[in-house]
């Protein structure tokens, strides 16, 4: 308590006053809940309603914080005074780290007399770094509800079975290598899952959960399954997918109640004719029919590997010593060969967006798809992996090469890479082979040709234009390096339009590096080809410029007069003795460095149009894509069957990797806390080859009730790229210069529609619900208020369980989006008015709940129906009224 006092003090001292917690107590301190996993200092504000309103606060019945709050340990000593706790939520993963992945919390334990909390139902620890489970929590003998996903688990007490009133337990995503046989005196578990851990046999106690409804066990190492599953008769669904299975026992083929037997990706090479001819029976990607590929066998055939295809909401799969074959859903195939793992090995992948802040594109890079991270990173396997990913194919660019790109974490390297092309998909592929995992990327680059420099010198070639060659003398370098060369074409065409003189001419680029910081000792020979037109009989030497660059391209130098310029009739020939840029220009200018940097620059830039178009069916839902002008009028005609609009935008030049921004103006608005909203403004990325396109909803302030909004969208360009030339960067300063394009945007007059009933926001007044039926009890307007008080940030997820569409969802949210509290009451109240004429709409209720993960809210709602059955049973005892007469008194109020 000192060190809370301590906390509070020095939050005082630095300025924040105490109004935050009264204003907070108001808000959050109702109907004996706490919901403070929301807010960045939740802890913080726990703290301080504790120490000012501590007659309250031990009456909280549900709690939730974050548990990636820096203040989490100073708050759980004081859990064990909340006497009255039924619901209690520390989970982590509310924060995110660069790659976008969510971070664990920090928890490690419990206090022990949290086992003193003896009306604690539900307990969710999810996303921490618990190595071992809290003995603590085995003395919670009320407890029903537990959650420990995500964390860092290696086994489960031995009394584990202690917890005799658990219905819910999920370890999925720990390191669980065997299971306790007290699991089997869970009798009133229904619902276990135990998927992507380590666990490579099960005792035969687990065939004791005689209430189990739903059993997953997919993603672990599993070669067999016990008998003792055949006596789970209440099981109706049962995951054992991406495991090692490689029998199965005829007799799951009978539960009676199994509508799901999921055995995809394992070793299966023959299974039961009950289970193969079952419908509910799932085998794909198992090696059925095939024979087991004797020990003599050449270990490099692929033909016998183990086949896994994976579901797009899959995210893992484990490699064994035998190898595998492996396809993922986006398209990405993987070969793992015998021998490339010794030991059974758990891996997880994603794709994420690319973002500019780490992946670093080089000058004329162009990206061709989306990052993908395979962990864990930094194991190395004994043998190469061979990954194959689609990419965008780039039709327009020539005299190119695509290669795959990898991250070691500090820095970007390239790999040596086949690419091909799908016969009956025409897709593009590119494919490296590798010996640990990190993050990869397809990008294409400039055609690189490379090379060792030995002492007694040598000869680089370009493969774009043999005419540009370097030549390396006997003793240009003490010891061997590595130098590398990259060309790009330039063609007269490119030069007239950029400067807008038909008398300027250039070579094509030629960009030279090498791994040493060390200059040559002696020159450097370079042949270069001259402009197109000129030639060694009609050259006139006053017009012709050698320019050096460095290797941003930032500055350019005309080194005419400190070289000797040889020529033959083709090309021009000198000598260096550092590496960079080198460009031949034929012009009459005389100051021909700034021209160099305009080209220069506008080779890097891709010409393109905006687009803002709006759905035909729904004027609120907006389209905002970035195209380039090749593809304008291909993708235009495309969307006009659905969405209408202006005409695009004015061309306009960006470069690839850049940031920009959609404002909606003029009495339009969208929802600010989107994740890719950056001070009211969506944030964009252009990537030529890559779709940059958003759709979103949009809203107005204005009553439309009577009157259309005319506004508009403005596209504007976000921080200036630190590797833009300096004139550039010039030019894009201030306000203005950073104004892209705008197009208009056209929201339409409201139409009153006869008899519609009121909002059920509008003045908090709510249409009266009965929802259910009298037998099975009612649901009124007063209980779905209360339940509305009970629900927090994961409003969406209840909702989407529910039933509701995502796009429903997504415009409660932009109708509501400063108030939470009434965002939840009007996604509970839409679900309400679609289902009332449904008699089974509370047990799906009830069944969303526990799908979300509350299933504190769901015994609730069970205990008003049973109290309402009660009612109803008593009132016809009492009085024998009929059915229908019996709806008020059924109703219990939370």
């Amino acid at each position: 308590m000192q060190k809370m006092a301590e906390l509070l003090g020095l939050r005082d001292e630095c300025g924040e006053g105490t109004l935050g917690a009264p204003a907070l107590a108001g808000s959050c301190l109702a109907d004996n809940r706490l919901n403070l996993d929301v807010y960045p200092d939740g802890c913080r504000w726990f703290l301080q309603l504790f120490e000012g309103r501590q007659g309250e606060v031990v009456q909280v019945e549900f709690l939730r914080l974050s548990s990636n709050d820096h203040l989490l340990g100073s708050t759980l000593g004081i859990l064990p005074h909340l006497k009255h706790l039924k619901s209690l939520v520390l989970k982590g993963g509310h924060a995110r780290d660069e790659f976008g992945s969510c971070q664990h919390g920090s928890l490690t334990s419990l206090p022990p007399d949290v086992g003193n909390l003896r009306w604690l139902t539900h307990l969710d620890l999810s996303f921490n770094s618990l190595s071992t489970l809290p003995s603590c929590i085995l003395q919670l003998r009320s407890l029903r509800v537990l959650l420990v996903s995500h964390n860092s688990l290696v086994a489960l007490p031995e009394d584990f079975g202690s917890l005799s009133k658990l219905t819910f337990f999920s370890a999925m995503k720990n390191q669980l290598k065997d299971l306790p046989q007290s699991i089997g005196e869970l009798a009133l578990l229904q619902d276990l899952d135990l998927s992507e851990n380590a666990l490579e046999f099960l005792p035969e106690e687990v065939g004791n959960l005689h209430n189990c409804t739903e059993l997953d066990l997919s993603g672990n190492r599993l070669s067999s399954i016990p008998d003792s599953l055949a006596n789970l008769k209440s099981l109706r669904r049962l995951h054992l997918h991406s495991n090692l299975l490689v029998t199965v026992p005829a007799s799951l083929a009978s539960l009676p109640n199994l509508s799901r037997l999921d055995l995809q990706n394992n070793c299966l090479r023959a299974v039961p004719s009950e289970i193969q001819t079952s419908p509910f029976v799932r085998l794909r990607g198992n090696p059925l029919g095939e024979t087991e590929p004797s020990p003599q066998a050449d270990e490099s055939s692929a033909g016998g590997l183990r086949r896994l295809f994976l579901a797009s909401g899959e995210d893992s799969f484990t490699v064994t010593s035998e190898g595998c074959k492996v396809v993922l859903a986006c398209g990405i195939h993987f070969y793992f060969p015998p021998g490339a793992a010794s030991d059974p090995l758990q891996i997880y992948f994603r794709t994420l967006a690319p973002d500019p802040q780490w992946v670093k594109l080089r000058h004329h890079d162009v990206l061709l798809s989306r990052v993908l991270e395979l962990q864990p990173h930094g194991v190395k396997f004994q043998q190469e992996v061979q990954i194959w990913m689609p990419y965008a194919s780039p039709q327009t660019l020539h005299q190119r090469e695509v290669v795959v790109r990898t991250f070691s974490g500090q820095n970007w390297s390239d790999l040596r890479t086949r690419v091909e092309q799908k016969r009956k998909s025409k897709k593009h592929v590119a494919q490296c082979s590798v010996l640990h995992f990190s993050w990869f990327l397809v990008v294409s680059r400039l055609v690189q040709n490379e090379c060792k420099v030995p002492t007694e010198g040598t000869l680089l070639f370009s493969s774009v234009d043999p005419n540009i060659k370097v030549t390396f003398p006997p003793g240009v370098t003490e010891e061997a390096r590595s130098v590398k060369l990259q060309v790009l074409p330039v063609s007269a065409e490119e030069i007239e339009e950029i400067t807008a003189n038909a008398g300027c001419r250039a070579s094509p680029l030629l960009c030279l590096s090498q791994d040493s910081l060390v200059d040559f000792l002696r020159p450097v020979r370079i042949q270069l080809p001259l402009p197109p037109g000129v030639t060694g009989l009609n050259l006139d030497r006053s017009r012709l410029h050698l320019l050096h660059g460095d290797l941003e391209g930032q500055t350019w130098d005309d080194i005419t007069n400190q070289v000797v310029l040889e020529f033959t009739h083709l090309c021009a020939v000198f000598e260096v003795t550092h590496f960079s840029w080198y460009w031949l220009w034929y012009t009459t200018k005389t100051y021909i460095g700034g021209i160099a940097k305009k080209v220069y620059e506008r080779l890097r830039m891709y010409q393109v149009n905006f687009i803002a178009l709006q759905r035909k069916k729904d004027p609120e839902q907006v389209l905002l894509q970035c195209v380039p002008k090749h593809k304008v009028d291909p993708v235009l005609k495309k969307l006009q069957d659905r969405y209408r609009g202006p005409e695009p935008s004015d061309m306009v030049e960006m470069f690839e990797g850049e940031q920009f921004f959609a404002a909606f103006e003029r009495g339009i608005s969208i929802d600010t806390d989107r994740p890719d909203c950056v001070d009211g403004r969506l944030s964009f990325i252009f990537y030529s080859h890559l779709k940059n396109m958003k759709e979103i909803y949009v809203t107005s302030p204005v009553d439309r009730k009577g009157q259309a909004v005319k506004g508009q969208v403005s596209f504007y360009r976000g921080a200036v790229p630190k590797s833009i030339p300096e004139d550039a960067s010039r030019r894009r300063k201030g306000p203005d210069s950073l104004w892209l394009a705008t197009l208009p945007i056209k929201l339409p007059r409201l139409k009153p529609r006869w008899g519609e009933n009121p909002s059920p926001l509008n003045g908090f007044s709510f249409p009266p619900l009965n929802l259910g039926n009298a037998e099975t009890g009612y649901l009124t307007q007063a209980n779905l208020l209360s339940i509305a008080r009970r629900v927090g940030a994961d409003w969406q997820t209840i909702g989407l369980n529910l039933g509701l569409t995502y796009q429903q969802i997504e415009r409660i949210g932009y109708n509501n989006r400063d108030d939470l509290d009434k965002q939840i009451l009007d996604m509970l109240f839409s679900w309400a008015q679609q289902n009332l004429e449904d008699p089974d709409c509370v047990s799906k209720l009830i069944t969303a709940m526990k799908e979300s993960g509350r299933q504190d809210i769901a015994d609730e709602v069970e205990t008003i129906i049973e109290l309402g059955r009660q009612k109803y049973r008593e009132s016809i005892r009492r009085v024998g009224l009929e059915q229908e007469s019996s709806t008020e008194d059924s109703a219990i109020a939370m």
